[in-house]
C-alpha cells in the first residue's frame, strides 16, 4: 500500500484569465471525488433494496485556507475574479502531486461561498467552497 504526504498536493483553479495554484495557501481539501447518487429501483415483492446509479451527486468542493492577498496567487485576490465570473470555471486536483502520470481529479464549478474568518490570536483564514458543475473526470498529469 502506497501512502502520501499530503504537502505534495496541488489545487489549481481558473480565475478567468489563466489556472492559479493556490495550494501554498491550503489547509485542507474535501469533497473529492464526491458521492453517486443512488435511485432506489426496488419492486414489490423484493427482499431487499435495489439500486441504480444516477447523476453525479451535488459535489461541492471546500477549501480551508490562509486568506492573503498577494498578487496572482492570493486565495482573496484569486476568488473575487471567480465570483464575478459569468461563467463555470475550470479546476483540478492532484493529491500526489502535478507530476506526469500522477493521478488528477479536474471539472469546472461555480464559486458557491467565499468566507473570510477572523480570530484574535489566530491568522485570518479563509473558506471557499466550490460547486461542481456535471461530472468530476479522473485522470492523469501529462507532461
Amino acid at each position: 500500500m502506497a501512502l502520501f504526504d499530503s504537502q505534495n498536493s496541488i489545487f489549481q483553479i481558473n480565475d478567468g484569465g489563466s489556472l492559479r495554484d493556490i495550494s501554498p495557501y491550503i489547509l485542507s481539501i474535501d469533497g473529492l471525488p464526491g458521492a453517486k447518487e443512488l435511485l432506489d429501483v426496488t419492486a414489490l415483492g423484493a427482499s431487499g433494496r435495489a439500486w441504480s446509479p444516477g447523476l453525479e451527486a451535488n459535489i461541492v468542493i471546500a477549501l480551508d485556507l490562509w486568506w492573503s492577498d498577494d498578487a496572482s496567487v492570493g486565495p482573496d485576490t484569486v476568488f473575487r475574479l471567480v465570483r464575478a465570473l459569468a461563467a463555470a470555471t475550470a479546476w483540478d486536483y492532484g493529491p500526489e502531486g502535478k507530476t506526469s502520470g500522477k493521478q488528477k481529479y479536474s471539472g469546472t464549478c461555480w464559486l458557491k461561498d467565499y468566507r473570510i474568518t477572523t480570530n484574535v490570536g489566530a491568522k485570518v483564514r479563509a473558506r471557499v467552497e466550490l460547486q461542481v458543475e456535471g461530472t468530476v473526470s479522473p485522470g492523469t498529469y501529462s507532461a
